[in-house]
């Protein structure tokens, strides 16, 4: 078993600023969680912490049940790679990889079986008599795993490992850790401000924002029922669209009034208020780019003006803005566009959306919480 355990964990620096606040989560034995939010919201801290290279100021962390609070590092057995690879210069790629081996006075035998393993299975076979200056950046990369991966220890923590690596090397490198995941079958604690990163990797994920944890659950979870406007913002690219609005009942039916168009909330989302006995009022209305959707002029449709066209390939991202000058993104796959249509979608053009219940969020404008949760 492998599991990691935090209860109250708080970081408190000597100014008095408080970095991590009550930090409370449970990580199962095998699990990928990764720690996503802005920079300076606690992540890092947070795993340093798991690592002991940060002194916790109050709370426990636990390893295999084990209370690590007072262990150094090394009695940890846990293995970390760092954003800056943190690789030796004057050694080669095989002794950078079997450096802390040596350290613990494993035979050379075994450091060779390691080693040699731990490459082939990164693919960097043919760069053990290398230096580090010789390789690429996702060379490097690839290196630093494999060092952490010879330790053979319980769990294996990833600070920021991608962020110094190109867009396409990046995406590269993500499929090959979500290999490295299924072949070591080990608990990994991930950090990124990539919530690209954290949807695909991460079995469950850990948003976090000054210090707090705003919500944990898995990607469809924090995906389709964000907790509160800031989960809703970060999670999602482009980010969702949020406005106010008034939502009323009628005869049993909720609607919602954007820009004055008169939409109902039917289906799992209406029930889903009425179960909660929601109030009518005015709410923060969020609504996924992806799911707004070009219409016909018409009672259910909103009026907006084209202000820029973004060709993305397999669609349009459409910048447009209302009569009031709220400001919406709007993804339409190119395949769902004629010719015709593609050619009107110029800046200026008049344009209509609309969106329906099913695919609608409702927010506290004060206390920016999900009205569903």
């Amino acid at each position: 078993m492998a599991s990691v355990k935090l209860t109250k964990v708080k970081k408190i620096y000597d100014n008095n600023v408080v970095a991590v606040h009550d930090f409370d989560l449970e990580i199962r034995d095998k699990e990928f969680v990764v720690f996503v939010g802005p920079s300076g919201c606690g992540k890092s801290t947070t795993l340093r912490m798991i690592a002991g290279l940060e002194e916790i100021s109050e709370g426990t962390i636990e390893i295999d049940g084990e209370v690590v609070n007072d262990l150094q590092p090394k009695d940890r057995n846990i293995a970390m790679v760092f954003q800056n690879y943190a690789l030796y210069p004057h050694m080669s790629v095989y002794d950078n990889i079997a450096f802390s081996l040596r350290l613990q006075k494993v035979p050379e035998d075994e450091i060779y079986a390691r080693v040699t393993n731990a490459a082939e299975i990164l693919g960097i076979t043919d760069y053990l008599l290398r230096k580090p200056r010789a390789l690429s950046g996702g060379q490097r990369q690839r290196v630093a795993i494999g060092r952490a991966m010879v330790r053979n220890s319980k769990v294996f923590l990833m600070d920021e490992p991608l962020s110094n690596l190109d867009a396409k090397l990046r995406n590269q490198m993500r499929a090959e850790i979500i290999l490295l995941r299924q072949k070591l079958d080990t608990t990994f604690v991930y950090v990124t401000h990539d919530q690209t990163e954290a949807m695909t990797l991460g079995d469950r994920i850990v948003i976090m924002k000054d210090g707090y944890i705003q919500q944990v659950g898995t990607p469809t979870e924090v995906f389709e029922m964000p907790k509160n406007l800031f989960v809703a913002g970060f999670i999602g690219a482009p980010q969702m669209n949020m406005f106010e609005t008034d939502l009323t009942l009628e005869n049993g039916v909720y609607y919602v009034k954007p820009f004055g168009v008169k939409l109902p909330v039917d289906g799992e989302k209406g029930a889903a208020l009425a179960a909660k006995n929601a109030r009518p009022g005015h709410v923060t209305l969020g609504v996924r780019p992806e799911h707004v959707v070009l219409a016909e002029p018409g009672e259910n449709a909103i009026a907006c003006t084209l202000e820029v066209n973004e060709m993305m390939g397999s669609e349009l991202h459409l910048h447009v803005y209302t009569e009031d000058e709220t400001r919406l993104v709007v993804r339409v796959p190119t395949i769902r566009l004629d010719e015709q249509t593609r050619k009107c979608l110029v800046a200026g053009a008049k344009v209509y959306i609309t969106f329906e219940g099913k695919v609608m969020h409702f927010f506290d404008p004060e206390t920016t919480e999900n009205l569903l949760n």
